[in-house]
């Protein structure tokens, strides 16, 4: 008889418990809460993110820091929807705090919601309304033998508050670089100017060179969301390159949050340089164009519509993917374990 035949173990009562369910979009991971959160206020998304994170960050930190995560994990709380025809409400979370906006969970959270019940819909290609720290995102899924096969959302106003502007980064020199915001900013910067490599061989470097162009630009340029206060900051560096696929468009590496390493090929990342393109002269509406990650995966967008949103030139992306599940898990906070908390090197 094996030894874990009668094993039928029961954490104490006293211990905090969380269950989550992940998954991954192109690679990216995306741990989802299902249980053991306590209540989370607030009228809005950005205040129930602000809510959790001056009460219950160390949730944040004991679930996406070692030992429980690692430096590279991600993950989204579901709230209620705020608005009267929302399915749902969701924010982020990652290794350095809270994000504006995140393409890949969009697509894993309906792949997510549609495939394990959580919401029933018997339509063949359902829209899901989600309310977003950024604003409403709306999705729809294409299923397959009633299995989401791929899911697009049409994202937040995205537009290039800067272009062509050139910062000095120490230990690099100048760079060129645009800004673009599709739910959250970046700083857009082509890879060969710098000598870069858009795959593994060049990882730590990739990582290192995108903190410090993301430090020197914020300290050194203003990045201010014209509504929202909370949205207002640069939450990383896109590096752009040729794509490995020559029917592909391009490539894309995201450095954001500390470091973080985005598998996927960033759909707010995505969102800001289709803004860019079309500002540029350089997309058509309805055009779609294909980007790869570092992995090779991929996600398409295109521009369906423009507009002016608070005076500005913008246009409505469409971004779509596809999403998997790898899993569940129920992470237990032994309140004398000095480590509860979780701990992080980079």
């Amino acid at each position: 008889m094996n030894i874990t035949d009668n094993w039928n173990w029961i954490p104490p009562k006293n211990w905090l418990k969380i269950k989550t369910i992940d998954l991954h979009t192109g690679g990216e991971p995306l741990r989802v809460y299902t249980s053991g959160l306590p209540e989370i206020k607030g009228n809005t998304i950005l205040e129930k993110r602000r809510y959790f994170r001056d009460n219950f960050d160390y949730i944040r930190t004991g679930t996406m820091w070692e030992p429980r995560g690692h430096a590279d994990m991600y993950g989204a709380i579901i709230t209620e929807a705020t608005t009267e025809d929302g399915d749902f409400g969701t924010f982020f979370l990652h290794n350095e705090g809270y994000s504006t906006m995140c393409g890949h969970a969009m697509i894993a959270l309906v792949t997510l919601v549609l495939d394990t019940g959580m919401i029933v819909r018997e339509e063949q290609n359902p829209t899901i309304k989600i309310d977003a720290p950024p604003g409403r995102i709306t999705c729809k899924a294409f299923r397959k033998n009633g299995k989401v096969e791929k899911v697009s959302f049409q994202n937040v106003p995205s537009f290039m508050p800067m272009k062509d502007q050139v910062v000095n980064v120490p230990e690099i020199g100048n760079v060129k670089f645009d800004i673009g915001y599709g739910g959250a900013f970046y700083a857009y910067v082509q890879a060969d100017e710098l000598d870069l490599k858009l795959d593994e061989t060049d990882y730590n470097k990739l990582i290192d060179y995108g903190r410090k162009i993301k430090y020197a630009v914020r300290d050194q340029f203003e990045i201010k969301h014209p509504v929202e206060e909370d949205l207002s900051f640069l939450y990383g560096t896109i590096f752009i390159g040729e794509a490995k696929d020559l029917n592909h468009h391009t490539r894309n590496v995201c450095i954001f949050a500390e470091g973080e390493v985005d598998r996927s090929s960033t759909g707010s990342g995505v969102s800001g340089r289709a803004a860019i393109h079309y500002a540029k002269g350089e997309l058509e509406k309805d055009e779609e164009i294909i980007i790869e990650s570092i992995l090779g995966t991929c996600m398409s967008v295109k521009v369906v519509d423009s507009c002016v949103y608070q005076g500005m030139n913008a246009i409505i992306p469409e971004v779509s993917g596809t999403a998997s599940i790898t899993g569940q898990n129920e992470f237990y906070f032994d309140p004398n374990d000095p480590l509860k908390d979780g701990f992080i090197f980079r």
